[in-house]
């Protein structure tokens, strides 16, 4: 499908960029996500003819990878050869996708919730590939900051963007809440919300149902009370850090109780990955668009993607 651009996409020099593109083309399945979206793109019988959905969708994933707008887009595909040959795209000459058939296509996604079909469609993959054993799930939130400025044509902040504290520090912004395989630490559910949202009132909205076991942190205290438990569920939430800094090491029944908190701090960790990637691999710190159901939409997208990235190395040797 992918072809080469003419003129100055010749260089073969191994640049970051290329090897991070040239990875990840090798482990997104892009026929099976291709075959969940073309069905719901127009036909294209009337004005200029539409690009294949393969092109639009690698369009749409270099845009969350390196945290480019539509318009951002749309000049990179201009100036950079690169991102043209990954797209599949033409030459200098050729036809390029404008900022508002990118931001067409981003709306197709939302409308009609295939965002949730990419991320469950590359949790089948890697479920066959033996990588999400499902038996265990840990929950966390983040927060991810949103603009406070009211310097804007509506003069006045996203009001769907709640203040929020962490300690002694306010945030404005959402929350992204995930649940993660205990095991490998993937995503397999992704909710957003806004700021002031408690982290248990979306507690049990993110097990699959088929774990035993769920672990957190203490912000977590009472989720298994709550009216949407499910029944046979262990929950194994951390104790609240001021209780346990009272506890007496040279107490034998303490310092069981400390190795206990040490051991589920160890598995929670691994909710900590997904969150590293998509702010510091792929730059999404802060929320791209007004309102809580666009940047939800994008949160799907990115999870999924962080799946792919943080077993992309084993994917691509085939040892899965």
């Amino acid at each position: 499908m992918k072809q080469s651009s003419l003129g100055l996409g010749t260089s073969t020099k191994r640049t970051r960029r290329r090897e991070f593109l040239d990875e990840m083309d090798r482990v997104v399945p892009w026929s099976d996500l291709v075959v969940q979206i073309v069905s719901y793109m127009p036909e294209g019988k009337r004005g200029r003819p539409p690009f294949p959905v393969e092109s639009l969708l690698r369009i749409h994933f270099m845009q969350q990878w390196f945290t480019l707008s539509d318009p951002a887009m749309e000049e990179a595909l201009h100036d950079m050869p690169l991102f043209r040959d990954f797209a599949g795209l033409g030459g200098w000459d050729d036809r390029l996708p404008d900022e508002s058939t990118i931001l067409r296509f981003r709306h197709v996604l939302e409308k009609h919730k295939l965002v949730e079909r990419i991320l469950a469609t590359v949790n089948l993959l890697l479920g066959a590939k033996g990588l999400m054993l499902r038996s265990g799930t840990v929950v966390d939130a983040t927060l991810i900051s949103a603009p406070s400025s009211t310097k804007n044509a509506d003069g006045e902040r996203d009001p769907d963007m709640k203040q929020s504290r962490k300690g002694q520090q306010w945030y404005f912004g959402m929350k992204a809440h995930i649940g993660v395989d205990a095991d490998s630490g993937l995503v397999h559910t992704a909710r957003g919300t806004a700021g002031s949202v408690n982290d248990v009132i979306e507690a049990n909205s993110l097990l699959h149902g088929q774990e035993t076991d769920v672990f957190a942190d203490a912000g977590y205290q009472g989720a298994h009370k709550r009216p949407d438990a499910k029944d046979g569920v262990q929950w194994h939430v951390a104790m609240r850090p001021g209780l346990r800094k009272l506890l007496d090491k040279a107490y034998p029944m303490d310092a069981l109780t400390e190795q206990v908190e040490r051991i589920k701090a160890s598995i929670r960790a691994k909710v900590e990955h997904p969150f590293r990637v998509i702010k510091c691999q792929f730059g999404h710190v802060k929320v791209r668009y007004r309102g809580l159901a666009e940047n939800t939409a994008q949160l799907h997208t990115l999870f999924a993607l962080a799946n792919l990235w943080m077993v992309r190395r084993r994917l691509s040797r085939g040892l899965a």
